[in-house]
């Protein structure tokens, strides 16, 4: 996902979000930043395991209920059995 910000000082930066997990001290990323240079300056945010606090994220109920109907049709994949190996990705491919 990318995003562009704007400052009232007239500068403009890109914002690329690409997941990841932190394991030993290091983040590892799910993908290679494709536009990204070595030494890029990075913003990292640690989510809680379980529940994400929508309101304190700046989403709303109404916000909430939107994206919630909007994410509906994939509900059936993401919840099939075969999905499940996702859930523990990391031992599933250690064991290939």
């Amino acid at each position: 996902m990318y995003h562009h910000l704007y400052h009232k000082s007239g500068w403009n930066f890109g914002l690329k979000t690409i997941e990841g997990v932190y394991r030993g001290g290091k983040i590892e990323l799910a993908e290679t930043p494709s536009d990204s240079s070595e030494g890029s300056a990075v913003i990292v945010t640690f989510f809680s395991s379980g529940s994400i606090d929508l309101h304190v994220r700046g989403i709303n109920q109404a916000q909430a209920a939107d994206l919630r109907a909007r994410l509906a049709p994939f509900a059936e994949d993401w919840e099939s059995p075969e999905m499940t190996v996702y859930d523990n990705y990391d031992a599933c491919k250690a064991n290939l």
